[in-house]
């Protein structure tokens, strides 16, 4: 099974999708909005940690000159599937977990401590904060 298979089967498993075409269509819009947000290193890291089909999509897009929050990532992700903020929550997290897993802990560390506060979420990790002495 090639690496773009074993990814596309984490999105389908991790989002629960009934088809290979419903989780490549959530795995190639999440990648298209996400390459909209990751400049320098850890864009070019994770690129080359993708499978050159999903490699394709990430990287076709021009990353804006500062990453969104959160919560206007889901809401770009929504648009680009035409669904529900909840529906596009889902979505995000689904394909997001998966190259977290694919990246490992040490590039995506990298990526969220690029990212606004908000994303750890959808990355399937907790959103912790140091509390104050």
């Amino acid at each position: 099974m090639t690496r773009y298979r074993l990814l596309l089967q984490q999105v389908r498993t991790f989002g629960r999708y009934t088809s290979d075409e419903e989780a490549e269509r959530v795995l190639h819009a999440v990648l298209a909005v996400l390459g909209g947000q990751l400049t320098g290193e850890e864009r070019c890291d994770l690129a080359a940690t993708l499978p050159e089909r999903a490699r394709a999509v990430f990287t076709s897009q021009i990353p804006l000159p500062e990453p969104v929050a959160a919560q206007a990532f889901v809401e770009a992700v929504a648009h680009a599937l035409n669904t529900s903020l909840s529906g596009a929550r889902w979505d995000t997290s689904s394909v997001l977990a998966a190259l977290a897993d694919l990246a490992g802990d040490r590039l995506t560390d990298r990526l969220l401590a690029d990212l606004p506060r908000g994303y750890a979420l959808l990355f399937g990790r907790a959103d912790l904060i140091t509390a104050a002495a």
